[in-house]
């Protein structure tokens, strides 16, 4: 270490195993977990349980929930090692939507619960992106998961080509809410691609506007997968709107973001300084 002249030699910012206890910038304030807002949803494609492992260690503290997506902890080996590794770290787990799909259409429900809660998921995903379930099936889905689950219950199409109407989408949000769900996720695909965007990964504004309106936002997950679409939402909504399918190797990069440490959302922290209209910093503030 170089000992810079007139600075006193320290020892180097203790790590408590959580969080770096650095905090000498004005930040934005962030809720704090258990959180029931400004939660950070992450997809596990098929982490190897070590590179979770050293997921949780880094950024554990910045995570609410952990995704197996779509049927991956069907064929995972050390699933259940994976979910205590979690629960350890305070994070959620959660069952993809679309291998609840497929338990529902093959009259498989019993079963889909019992090996759920024998590996000791904290929740499920309830979806109709893949299949059509039918009227009133999703909404007992909801109501029967919600007895032993945290239900995240999914709106939204995985095929690009849907018709999106933003009335639909958020009627049923609020059944979904009104049947027992803890968040409604809104559809974007770990593509970013379809649902909430269009194809090129541009966001759909009137469509979240559109809900906004409708569903308190505090309730809604954003699949935001891209960094490009995490900073729109985070500079129009604020650093506690909550986001989902975040990839593991962005998890960090988005907490920056929420926090205003990267040059995009920079402005967040300069505003707790009182900074000038137009963003930038006081004069002689260094």
């Amino acid at each position: 270490m170089v000992a810079l002249p007139g600075v006193p030699r320290r020892e180097a910012v203790r790590n408590d195993g959580e969080l770096a206890l650095a905090d000498f910038l004005s930040l934005p304030e962030r809720t704090a977990k258990p959180r029931s807002r400004g939660v950070t949803h992450v997809i596990d494609r098929g982490l190897p349980i070590a590179t979770l492992e050293s997921l949780l260690d880094l950024a554990g503290a910045h995570i609410d929930f952990i995704k197996f997506g779509w049927g991956t902890a069907y064929v995972s080996r050390h699933i259940r090692a994976k979910v205590v590794a979690c629960r350890e770290a305070r994070v959620c787990t959660c069952v993809g939507g679309t291998l609840l799909e497929l338990a529902c259409v093959q009259g498989k429900m019993r079963e889909f619960v019992r090996w759920a809660d024998s590996i000791g998921f904290d929740g499920v995903e309830v979806s109709e992106g893949t299949v059509e379930l039918g009227p009133g099936i999703k909404t007992g889905l909801i109501e029967a998961m919600a007895r032993d689950f945290v239900v995240l219950a999914e709106v939204g199409s995985k095929d690009a080509e849907a018709t999106i109407r933003a009335s639909s989408w958020a009627t049923q949000m609020e059944a979904d809410l009104a049947a027992g769900a803890a968040f409604v996720v809104a559809e974007g695909r770990e593509s970013g691609t379809v649902g909430l965007y269009h194809p090129d990964g541009r966001v759909r504004e009137p469509l979240i506007s559109a809900l906004v309106s409708r569903v308190p936002a505090d309730r809604i997950i954003f699949e935001a997968p891209s960094p490009a679409q995490q900073k729109w939402f985070v500079r129009q909504m604020g650093v506690d709107v909550n986001l989902g399918n975040v990839a593991p190797d962005e998890v960090i990069a988005l907490e920056t973001l929420r926090r205003g440490l990267r040059a995009d959302t920079a402005g967040l922290a300069l505003r707790r300084l009182g900074s000038r209209p137009d963003g930038s910093a006081p004069s002689g503030t260094c």
